[in-house]
Parts: structure tokens; C-alpha cells; sequence
């Protein structure tokens, strides 16, 4: 039988103290389009799925819930047995949203709360015509405590790759496709958001998404530089609520079934394989904001 396998992050769901303002965010700031709004909650799109950014008001922030997408290759029902298989608690909900009529909602071991789907409705409102519009929501990044355990789940349970560490079991990333990472995982003794990222076409899209952002009155806190980890191209700002933004161009492409990633001119060796890194920035510039502690 095959795996459970997931392959994209497809949304992710905020509660927000002020909703409205992350929607404005979201909506004027980022070029995302709200496809739907029912109870109080907002879906936005970045132009095809019904929803890639859930706001969910609430008396205080965090994040509700991951969305990932499954490769279809298993009925929920055959990946609810996998999971039960595994000693892995999940429950079958239908209809529960806008969007996706059939999904599992269960826990990783540092305690986020997932869903996991075989289809989305494409409601494809199409890309916004103002603000930054992002081509995709790229990856998360998160303090997990349970760290070794909650990597072990994405591994042998939803069937990530391992791709790179910065320092020893500090940060820890792990991808479900080609991407260099669709997940990072930080060592933590508490589980929360430490920074959400997006896709731009490339540097002129950024060096653009830069001046908007400031227009918005959202100064770059940190970037732009390239990562060692994934080599991405990265900025850093702050959403309404004080959540950290990356818009990244220019990551690695990995090649699972090589263990290396696709050779770029900027990589340190050939081939460029998962490795333990120990600074941020491949360029060696350095900011006012630590990154590393948001």
C-alpha cells in the first residue's frame, strides 16, 4: 500500500486580535483576494484555491491550524487507518468548512493542530491586481517544543525530507517537495508561529515588494540577503500583529531521489547536499533584528 504523503502546504488558518486589520493586511498589503466570508471568518486566495490565508478573530493570536494537501494516492479513510496504525489520533470532518468538503484534523507532537485533504474547491478568483500578490504561500516556520519528535513525525508519518540544519538542533528544515523547505522547525520549550513565508518571482518583484511595503508603512526588519540553508533570497517584515513575513525568490530546488539539491553558481560545493550550517546569511551581512530569536 502507499504512504501517507503529503506534498504542499496549502493554507494557514490565524487567529487574529484584530481581524480586520489582517485582512486589510492581507487584502491591500499582499494582493490576496477574499474568496468567501461566513461567521466572522475571512478565506483569502492567491488566485486559484479557495483559501491560502484563513482570519479567524479571536481574544488573542496564535495560529489555528496548517492545512496540507495530500497526494491523493490514499482515501482519507485508508490514511485515517495509517495514522491509527501508528498510534495517531485523528477525526474525520465533513462539511466543517468552506472550501474542502472532506479532511482529517489531528496533532504533530508539538501540539499544532493539522488538516490534511485529498481537494480543494478551485474557486480560481484569480491573482490581485494591487499590492505585493505573492505567487504562493511557500513555507512555515515554527518553535516546536517535542522539536526531535515532531521531526520524526513529519518524516516517518507525512513523509517529509530532511534537507538542512542551521547549528545543531537549532534550526531544522524539512521539505515535502521540491522546494528546499516547506517546513523549519525550531528547538523551542513552547510551540508558536516564527515566521510565515511567500514565493515572489524574482528580485525585481522584491526589490518592488520593498517600496510597497514601505508606502504600507511595514519597514524590512531584516534583509535583503541570501540564506545559506535553501540559499533563498530573503526580507522580513512584520503583518499587523506583529507576526514575521518572509517574501523569499531564488530558493534551492531539491532532488529527492539524488539527496542533492539542483547546482546554482552561488553553491559553496557541487553537489550541494543537506548539510549543518552555522550562520543565516550567505553574504555575511548582518542586521539589527536577530532572526534568530523573533
Amino acid at each position: 500500500m502507499s504512504k501517507v504523503k503529503v506534498f504542499r502546504l496549502a493554507y494557514v488558518d490565524f487567529s487574529a486580535k484584530n481581524a480586520g486589520a489582517m485582512v486589510d493586511y492581507y487584502t491591500h498589503t499582499m494582493g490576496y483576494r477574499i474568496t468567501e466570508e461566513k461567521d466572522g471568518v475571512t478565506y483569502l486566495s492567491n488566485g486559484l484555491d479557495h483559501h491560502n490565508i484563513v482570519i479567524t478573530p479571536a481574544e488573542e493570536k496564535a495560529i489555528r491550524r496548517y492545512g496540507y494537501q495530500l497526494d491523493g494516492k490514499l482515501t482519507l479513510e485508508e490514511v485515517q487507518e495509517q495514522l491509527h496504525s501508528k498510534g495517531i489520533a485523528s477525526s474525520m470532518k465533513i462539511d466543517a468548512k468552506p472550501g474542502i468538503s472532506r479532511f482529517l484534523e489531528l496533532q504533530d507532537p508539538a501540539g499544532n493542530v493539522l488538516d490534511i485533504f485529498t481537494e480543494m474547491e478551485q474557486t480560481a478568483i484569480g491573482f490581485g491586481n494591487s499590492g505585493i500578490v505573492p505567487l504562493k504561500l511557500g513555507h512555515i516556520a515554527f518553535y516546536a517544543k517535542n522539536f526531535k519528535e515532531t521531526i520524526k513525525f513529519y518524516q516517518e508519518v507525512l513523509n517529509f525530507d530532511f534537507t538542512d540544519q542551521i547549528g545543531i538542533d537549532f534550526a531544522n528544515f524539512l521539505t515535502c517537495n521540491t522546494d528546499h523547505h516547506v517546513i523549519n522547525i525550531v528547538a523551542s520549550e513552547e510551540t508558536r508561529l516564527h515566521h510565515i513565508a511567500f514565493q515572489l518571482k524574482d528580485a525585481s518583484h522584491q526589490y518592488a515588494s520593498s517600496d510597497l511595503l514601505a508606502k504600507h508603512g511595514r519597514p524590512v526588519l531584516w534583509g535583503p540577503s541570501r540564506h545559506t540553508a535553501g540559499h533563498n533570497i530573503a526580507t522580513y517584515h512584520h503583518d499587523p500583529e506583529e507576526n514575521v513575513v518572509e517574501l523569499y525568490t531564488d530558493m534551492d530546488v531539491f532532488i529527492s531521489e539524488l539527496g542533492i539539491f539542483e547546482p546554482r553558481p552561488w553553491h559553496e560545493m557541487l553537489p550541494q547536499k543537506p548539510k549543518v550550517w552555522e550562520a543565516l546569511s550567505a553574504w555575511g551581512t548582518e542586521f539589527e533584528l536577530d532572526l534568530a530569536n523573533v
